[in-house]
């Protein structure tokens, strides 16, 4: 029994390196879940999902600037009043 089992084993790793090496060969696939919407309304949460990601970027980018500029003039005018 148990040299069957050993058998087994070696048959299931052998398709399984067989599987990997199909999956190497061919550029751009790699295994796993398909995460693709399969209908209408999926593609459509995927757009607006994509557009708010876009904005909520530019919010930060704004943010940031406007955090930079009020340090900047944080710090100059600090340096404005050691100096003068």
């Amino acid at each position: 029994m148990e040299a069957r089992d050993r058998k087994r084993a070696e048959e299931l790793a052998a398709a399984i390196r067989r599987l990997a090496a199909r999956w190497r060969r061919r550029p751009g696939t790699q295994p796993g879940v398909d995460v693709s919407p399969a209908c209408a309304f999926g593609a459509v949460v995927g757009q607006r999902l994509a557009e708010l990601e876009r904005n909520i970027a530019e919010v930060k980018g704004r943010l940031n600037g406007l955090i930079f500029l009020v340090i900047g003039a944080v710090v100059i005018e600090m340096i404005l009043r050691l100096v003068g």
